[in-house]
């Protein structure tokens, strides 16, 4: 049993680690179902609209978690051997990336967004229309701009304090966006205090204005505590970065970059797939993921949290980090049994809160029970996936991840809603049905522990030549 469950000791790190991470993403996604719902008070095709862009913007924000997960994974392993100078070399790495991104992303969106949105423009079903859905989406995706950049630098910072065991600040700064992106949701969407009622607009100014107040808590705050977070003395005074370290970054990081960017991209191919059986697929599908990632907090905080916790261990060279790879696992699939059921439970009243159409509702329901079901199998997945990352496998991530992805759901779902008679319900479980694969090649994977690795110990060696 001690193979499966740690000490006293191990939960209590553990606990410190992914409490904060886990309270953050529960209130986030709280507030953003609430949001949801607040946008679906307005109508079936406001929320279909603002339900694209958000996958857009989705794709964007996971190119931004990719960017810097490369540079984190030697963040993290810095932290644990405490080079506090090494952690400075990839903090100004990560805020290169997120510069690089943020140019990339918003000229894509600025010069083609109304096409992409228009790729889910599927009106096969009863529900909706599809001119609404695309002039509700356009309006949405012209405000969220504002929104980019401050998230970008949210994540360039936040993400190097949780790698250095600070995640209380990145969780206090996110609550107070949080409950002032709800507020200006009630104030903007509807119209109070004397204030016209904006729609959409008015949810993605709410977005915007939190996003600015969440990264200016996480600067400042940062700025002013030097004596604790050190690697910000200094962190721009110069651009400097030793050449072998910043290859070494660009090496395990590119993957995980073309990973995330891939895997995001992949799940919108999902969606218009989808997409292709009618607008209220997608209108269904946006309450089934927004319930889902409310109770998903669980394995998504786990898989944080794994990230720091092996990488730590790896740069401090633990004899232990293979046996709490595999307590990390069990940690997190028996919770995810425990919030699938409850899920689950939930999935006959959820849809009931939205203004949207019966059809829209019944087929919301069974969505969420599929993905109630599969909900610890996710869980295994996404530990496995950070446990493999965290010693720099990246290459074989991008195989396990974003290239299952691409070679095996994508293209199968396609033949499926294309040359099929299969309903959209019997669909979808088959696609998860897949992700068995997926598990027991992880299994596998971390069973093997081919990405048992020091990364610090090989840059320094490859520093100490070049100099």
């Amino acid at each position: 049993m001690k193979k499966y469950f740690g000490d006293k000791a191990f939960y209590k790190h553990l606990l410190v680690i992914v409490v904060p991470i886990l309270v953050q993403n529960a209130i986030t996604n709280f507030v953003n179902l609430l949001d949801n719902i607040m946008v679906g008070q307005v109508g079936t095709n406001p929320m279909s609209g603002v339900s694209i862009v958000n996958q857009l913007i989705f794709i964007f924000n996971l190119c931004l978690f990719g960017g810097v997960a490369g540079a984190g994974i030697f963040t993290a392993q810095f932290f644990g051997k405490r080079d506090e100078e090494g952690i400075r070399h990839t903090f100004r790495f990560k805020i290169l990336t997120v510069v690089i991104i943020d140019i990339l992303a918003v000229g894509i969106l600025y010069f083609f967004g109304e096409n992409l949105i228009t790729f889910y423009m599927h009106q096969n079903g009863e529900t909706g229309d599809a001119a609404q859905v695309l002039h509700y989406g356009k309006q949405y995706l012209n405000v969220m701009f504002f929104e980019m950049i401050p998230f970008s630098l949210t994540q360039a910072y936040a993400s190097t304090l949780r790698e250095c065991d600070d995640t209380m600040l990145p969780m206090k700064a996110g609550i107070v966006a949080i409950f002032m992106n709800l507020i200006l949701n009630y104030i903007l969407i509807y119209g109070k205090f004397g204030l016209p009622a904006l729609g959409v607009v008015g949810a993605a100014l709410a977005t915007a204005i939190a996003r600015c107040f969440e990264a200016g808590i996480i600067l400042i705050y940062t700025h002013r505590h030097t004596q604790r977070h050190g690697f910000i003395v200094g962190a721009y005074r110069s651009l400097h970065i030793p050449g072998a370290l910043a290859l070494d970054m660009i090496r395990k990081g590119f993957p995980l970059l073309l990973n995330e960017t891939l895997w995001s991209m992949g799940i919108a191919a999902l969606g218009v797939n989808y997409a292709v059986r009618g607008l209220e697929v997608i209108a269904a599908t946006n309450i089934s993921n927004t319930l889902s990632n409310l109770f998903n907090v669980i394995f998504f905080s786990m898989g944080s949290a794994t990230a720091i916790i092996i990488g730590q261990e790896l740069g401090a060279n633990d004899p232990n980090v293979k046996t709490d790879a595999g307590r990390l696992a069990v940690t997190s699939v028996g919770a995810c049994m425990v919030t699938g059921a409850l899920m689950f439970l939930c999935a006959g009243f959820f849809p009931l809160i939205y203004n949207t159409e019966p059809e829209v509702r019944e087929l919301a329901t069974g969505l969420i029970r599929i993905a109630a079901v599969f909900s610890p199998l996710y869980a295994y997945e996404n530990v496995a996936y950070f446990t493999i990352r965290s010693g720099g496998k990246t290459w074989i991530t991008f195989v396990f991840d974003a290239g299952f992805l691409w070679l095996i759901p994508v293209p199968i779902s396609y033949l499926m809603v294309h040359y099929t008679g299969l309903s959209i319900l019997m669909i979808y479980l088959l696609i998860q049905c897949l992700d068995f694969l997926k598990a027991g090649y992880g299994f596998y994977l971390v069973r093997k522990g081919g990405w048992i690795q020091n990364l610090t110990g090989a840059s320094e060696k490859a520093k100490t030549a070049a100099e």
